[in-house]
C-alpha cells in the first residue's frame, strides 16, 4: 500500500525538462534517413529547436536553394536551427532518382549536411502524415518544390514560404532570427 502512495510522490521529484518533454504535435512522426535504414523519431531529435522543414527536388530550377539552405543550417544551427529536407518526386518528376542517387547529388553537389529523410509525398491527398499536419497548421500544401514551412522551439508551424523565397531572402532572414 505504501508503494501506491509513494509512486505520486515521485512524479513531483521530476526536474521541469521531463515534466515538459511532451512531444508537439508537429514533431510526433518518425521518418526514415535519406538512404538508410534509421528511424528517427522528430521530437525525440528536434524538439526545442527552430525547424525549417523543406520539400526538395534535384532537377528543379530552385534546385540552387540547397546551397542556401545549407549555409542556414551552419550560420544559424549554434543558435538552435535545424534545416530538415524531404525529398519529394511529386511536381513534374523532378526528383525521379533513388534515395541513394538523391542522398550522393546532395552532398557533392551542394556538399549538404543537414538532415535528409525520405522520399516522400507532399500533395493534398496523397501527403505524407508530416506534411498532412503542416499543412493542416497552415492551410498551405506545397504547390511546388522548395516550399519551406518555419517552425519555432515549441512545434509550432508560424510561417510558410513558397519555393519562390529563397533562404537567403531577407524575410525569411528575418522569420528565422526572430525564432533564435
Amino acid at each position: 500500500m505504501r508503494m501506491f502512495v509513494l509512486l505520486p510522490m515521485l512524479g513531483a521529484l521530476l526536474p521541469p525538462a521531463a515534466a515538459s518533454a511532451a512531444c508537439a504535435p508537429a514533431l510526433d512522426f518518425e521518418m526514415r534517413r535519406l538512404a538508410g535504414d534509421e528511424t528517427l523519431r522528430l521530437c525525440d531529435a528536434y524538439q526545442g529547436k527552430v525547424i525549417l522543414a523543406v520539400n526538395t527536388a534535384s532537377k528543379c530550377g530552385f534546385t540552387g536553394q540547397y546551397e542556401g539552405l545549407e549555409a542556414l543550417y551552419r550560420e544559424y544551427g549554434d543558435r538552435g536551427l535545424v534545416v530538415l529536407g524531404f525529398p519529394s518526386n511529386d511536381f513534374a518528376n523532378q526528383e525521379p532518382g533513388t534515395e541513394k542517387e538523391i542522398q550522393e547529388f546532395c552532398r557533392l553537389t551542394y556538399s549538404v549536411e543537414f538532415p535528409m529523410f525520405e522520399k516522400v509525398q507532399v500533395r493534398k491527398g496523397t501527403a505524407a502524415p508530416f506534411f498532412e499536419h503542416l499543412a493542416g497548421e497552415t492551410g498551405v500544401y506545397p504547390e511546388w518544390n522548395f516550399y519551406k514551412y518555419l517552425i519555432d522551439r515549441d512545434g509550432k508551424v508560424v510561417e510558410v514560404f513558397p519555393s519562390r523565397t529563397g533562404p537567403e531572402s531577407k524575410p525569411m532572414i528575418q522569420a528565422i532570427e526572430r525564432l533564435l
